[in-house]
């Protein structure tokens, strides 16, 4: 889904509810990723005051997607009610547009600062020490995106690449099964990264809540390990982390199979905009090649 699709479905949104979605034509492309995220014009500063807008990929494609959808507008319901910070939705339930979910949140104000690794860890150790909501999380299915990613890739990148991946997404899922967690199992993130944290004039607030799930708290801390390894995040960043949350998951046995499961998942997700974007596959190529090689070290970069 591209940016002009984005908003003719936020504008079909609009026209049958004008009044819940004001300045739905002029609203400012904030994402374009999983789902495209637009800012509609608000009332006070920096937008705040005005509403955000989710566009979500065709449920009636991939009817797990509005179940999704959902479910993360129950999740920042239940974090209210629980005190955690995070993201508030303006609307009990998604909108449909053409098949296509749509979640309506409040805007946050602008951000205060970038937040920091440490940051993160004091908002996963509040979520860590929830009991389950009264409503079903799903395990974390890190890998089950992977086959929709790389049917949207299609011939854009290698076949043998993407038999590859699927390979590895069936030996890691094996794996990851057989696990035997540190900590107990409970509420996660499950995508639980700085970027995901919004510092505002009251603090550290969560955000991009869809991949909320309950199971293997270590999900969230290997995210962070990764990071470290693979993505730049300096040591001492990372250290803070370790610190703030008062365990190194790297010290567990299982840390490597996570690890070697969310590398296979991230290749895939970039995977699927390659046949637009010649950054993508490019992108997707050093990360597949680094794994081939086996080489943990190779630098791969956001996308």
């Amino acid at each position: 889904m591209d940016e002009a699709r984005a908003r003719e479905l936020l504008t079909a949104a609009a026209l049958h509810d004008p009044g819940a979605l004001p300045g739905a034509a002029h609203a400012d492309l904030l994402a374009l990723g999983e789902n495209a995220v637009f800012a509609l014009p608000g009332t006070g500063p920096a937008g705040a005051g005005g509403l955000v807008v989710k566009v979500g990929r065709d449920a009636s494609r991939h009817p797990e997607l509005m179940e999704r959808a959902e479910r993360e507008v129950a999740i920042a319901t239940w974090l209210a009610e629980a005190g955690v910070p995070a993201v508030r939705a303006a609307e009990p339930k998604p909108r449909l547009a053409e098949g296509h979910p749509l979640t309506v949140w409040h805007r946050l104000p602008a951000a205060e600062r970038p937040a920091t690794a440490a940051d993160l860890a004091a908002l996963l150790r509040r979520v860590h020490a929830l009991p389950a909501p009264d409503f079903a999380l799903p395990r974390r299915e890190l890998l089950g995106g992977v086959e929709r990613w790389l049917t949207l890739a299609g011939a854009a990148i290698d076949p043998d690449d993407a038999a590859y991946l699927r390979a590895r997404r069936d030996g890691f899922a094996a794996a990851a099964a057989a696990l035997t967690p540190r900590l107990p199992l409970g509420p996660i993130h499950g995508d639980a990264l700085p970027r995901n944290v919004h510092i505002g004039p009251e603090g550290p607030v969560l955000v991009d809540l869809e991949t909320f799930s309950f199971d293997l708290r270590e999900h969230d801390l290997v995210v962070m390990a990764l990071s470290r390894d693979r993505y730049g995040l300096p040591a001492e960043q990372y250290d803070a982390f370790v610190a703030a949350y008062g365990w190194d998951v790297r010290e567990w046995e299982g840390c490597a199979v996570l690890r070697g499961a969310r590398e296979t998942a991230s290749c895939a997700w970039v995977a699927q905009h390659a046949p637009t974007n010649p950054k993508a596959l490019d992108e997707f190529r050093r990360r597949v090649a680094s794994l081939r090689d086996g080489d943990p070290q190779v630098r791969w970069y956001p996308f």
